[in-house]
């Protein structure tokens, strides 16, 4: 990562915490020091609107930053990316690890007033694992064999084997709790969840409106209400922020941030664990040929890339950005830009009049994408392979994605602290998203079932080097590069924490003067 990046020792450490135990005593959950105090609404720029509002399904950025303050999960994130608690008060995994005992916490209720209890993680988390739910999370609990509810305030996992990535995983929205009494089709309708805001309103393509849930378990939100307000582009965020109408916005830009710093508006920049990626569907077209994938890996300068599209900020990399198992782009198949190279691997393919690669882009979900493609496609054609474009608005986009409709897809895929819950939903054979992969194999599927049952650190590290190098050497995917984001706040908004995951959970702790 960029400097200011996480400690990796910070992040391993909470790891090996996290597995054994921990309790509200040992680590809390994010707290926002005091009770709610005045109010106001804090409106937020976002340049699309939410995809779904069924969290196990949520996959667009805005969706997921919505969602995530509606809803509660088992174990959180706390500001440095460690595992706190969450719903969950503590947690005790058996002396052989093949089981997992969490503690609830009491007196939580959802947004229609029920109680939460131990019957509700038992479903929510048996209808994750079932194939017809299509939980994008779902591989995250391959390891959970059953799920037992002793007591209302008790909820037990017995696992195949130890799983020392089941905690981390544990902290996303896609993991959100939800009362054993809903149903999707009402939760995309009205969601119901034990986070620190509920819905307020939504206007179609122009905003939705969160209320602060003055019965939330922990310290109360400081704004009464937050909109996020739907702004087809970032500059036009910027113009909103500067005549007083949008208090806070993320951009992924840093041209655009350029123009925001300054007068009443101030602008945080945060290294991220996301990554930048050309995604490839092996199982498609020319592309089931590994020397065509490695032949366009080998074509793209990605610190080009990087500088076209982001002002050179950030940093080049490899498939894994958690510090603690931080690849090393170096030890790819063509670590720089080599046409020659790339030109046998074609002429390997049978390929050498060159080939088309049909490609979907976002518009709208993050600001880089469409120059990002844009040089890839005129450094692609030096090198004989076409990149046909396809330009698509955020929800056309996630739709193609999810159904695997393309041969190649420019996206930014956000990171985790842990990387099982990065990979192994894409990249094992039963993953979940393993369609939109395009890629598994039977070492890989292995390599992370290993990772899952270490918990010695430089064992870990070592496993997901393998996992990295398998990538690589396959170009399952072609990765590129982690930027930042720019968070922009108006002189009267205090209290945001950005965080390197992306989250905007902080929120919660936002007021507005």
């Amino acid at each position: 990562m960029p400097r200011g990046a996480l400690s990796a020792v910070g992040i391993a450490a909470a790891l090996s915490l996290a597995l054994t135990s921990c309790s509200s005593s040992s680590g809390s959950a994010p707290s926002t020091a005091g009770s709610a105090q005045g109010g106001g609404t804090l409106v937020v720029g976002v340049t699309s609107d939410p995809d779904t509002l069924f969290p196990w399904k949520a996959t667009q950025f805005t969706a997921v930053n919505v969602l995530q303050n509606l809803y509660g999960t088992l174990t959180e994130f706390d500001k440095d990316l460690n595992v706190v608690p969450g719903l969950a008060e503590s947690w005790q995994a058996a002396e052989d690890g093949k089981k997992l005992t969490f503690k609830l916490r009491q007196g939580v209720t959802f947004a229609d007033g029920s109680a939460f209890d131990s019957a509700d993680v038992k479903a929510s988390l048996e209808k994750i694992m079932d194939e017809k739910t299509a939980a994008v999370a779902a591989a995250s609990l391959s390891s959970v064999e059953s799920v037992e509810a002793p007591d209302p305030n008790t909820v037990v996992l017995e696992l195949s084997g130890p799983d020392a990535a089941l905690p981390a995983n544990l902290a996303t929205v896609n993991m959100a709790m939800l009362s054993s009494d809903d149903t999707e089709e009402e939760l995309n309708a009205k969601p119901n969840g034990t986070g620190p805001f509920t819905l307020g309103k939504r206007v179609a393509n122009q905003s939705i409106t969160l209320t602060r849930n003055d019965k939330y378990w922990n310290d109360k939100a400081k704004a009464a209400t937050v909109e996020f307000r739907v702004i087809p582009d970032e500059s036009s965020i910027v113009s909103a922020m500067q005549s007083g109408n949008v208090q806070l916005a993320v951009f992924n830009d840093p041209l655009v941030a350029q123009t925001a710093q300054g007068g009443t508006v101030n602008v945080a920049k945060t290294p991220q664990l996301n990554y930048h990626v050309l995604q490839l569907n092996a199982r498609r077209g020319d592309l089931k040929d590994v020397n065509v994938r490695l032949a366009m890996q080998c074509a793209i300068d990605r610190k080009q890339v990087l500088d076209t599209a982001a002002l050179g900020e950030g940093e080049v990399v490899g498939p894994i950005t958690a510090p603690a198992y931080k690849s090393d782009p170096n030890k790819r198949p063509c670590p720089t830009r080599d046409l020659a190279k790339a030109a046998d691997y074609l002429a390997k393919a049978g390929k050498s009049g060159g080939v088309t690669v049909k490609t979907i882009v976002s518009q709208g979900e993050y600001a880089t994408s469409v120059n990002e493609a844009q040089n890839l496609k005129a450094q692609l054609a030096e090198a004989k392979i076409n990149l046909d474009l396809e330009v698509l608005e955020s929800g056309a986009f996630v739709d193609r994605w999810v159904a695997a409709d393309f041969d190649a897809a420019v996206a930014l895929n956000g990171g985790r602290p842990e990387p099982d819950g990065s990979y192994a939903r894409y990249f094992t054979s039963d993953g979940n998203l393993n369609k939109v992969a395009g890629y598994s194999s039977p070492e890989l599927d292995e390599l992370f079932a290993e990772g899952r049952a270490t918990t010695d650190q430089a064992a870990r590290k070592a496993i997901y080097d393998k996992v990295a190098a398998h990538l690589e050497d396959n170009a399952a995917w072609i990765w590129l590069f982690s930027g930042y984001t720019y968070t922009a706040t108006a002189a009267n908004v205090q209290g945001f924490v950005p965080m390197a995951s992306g989250s905007l959970q902080y929120l919660r702790t936002t007021s507005v003067g």
